[in-house]
């Protein structure tokens, strides 16, 4: 029923199976497509919290500090923001793609209640499944016209991500440049 893919892993982000929920929405239930590949993305979703967990708050600070033009501050920035907004962060980040396919590494280091974590990234999930899916009931057999939004949905993520990372190497190399004494 999932496709290519399987149910187990058509939430993983190696099987991009968004573009083919409203396909397979059209031969089968709604409830059925909805929550079909639910049990794949939810262990994927584990397994990457289950690495960030081990890989533990030491660990990241003591890589971050070898990382050019990255300050261990950046990672106490970060796991401040994410002890204030981390469920909302989850839940919605569950919704952006390539956001959710990552979302689960800091809630791993910062070692989320597993159970809290399980129920925001089915929920994100689930509510994500569910406008594709309905995108194919109301399609018909105009199901394809899905992947167009995909895409440039997808395109625009990648585009705001270059350009924060952009962003952020201009700062920190002007900043780096600054600094340096004069010689």
């Amino acid at each position: 029923m999932a496709g290519a893919c399987g149910t187990w892993d058509a939430g993983s982000p190696a099987c991009g199976s968004e573009p083919t929920w409203p396909r397979t929405a059209r031969r089968s239930s709604f409830d059925s497509t909805a929550f079909e590949d639910r049990p794949g993305s939810v262990a994927g979703a584990v397994i990457v919290y289950a690495l960030g967990a081990l890989l533990g708050r030491d660990r990241v600070r003591r890589l971050a500090d070898r990382i050019p033009l990255v300050k261990v501050t950046d990672v106490d920035r970060a796991e401040t923001w994410f002890s204030r907004h981390g469920g909302k962060a989850v839940l919605f980040g569950r919704m952006v793609p390539l956001v959710r396919s990552f979302i689960s590494l800091p809630a791993g280091v910062e070692r989320m209640n597993l159970l809290r974590f399980l129920i925001l990234t089915t929920l994100g999930s689930l509510a994500w499944n569910a406008i594709f899916v309905t995108a194919g009931y109301q399609l018909g057999q105009n199901w394809h016209l899905v992947e167009r939004y995909t895409d440039v949905l997808q395109k625009v993520v990648i585009v705001a991500i270059v350009a924060a990372v952009t962003l952020f190497i201009v700062v920190r190399l002007r900043q780096h440049r600054n600094t340096e004494p004069a010689g």
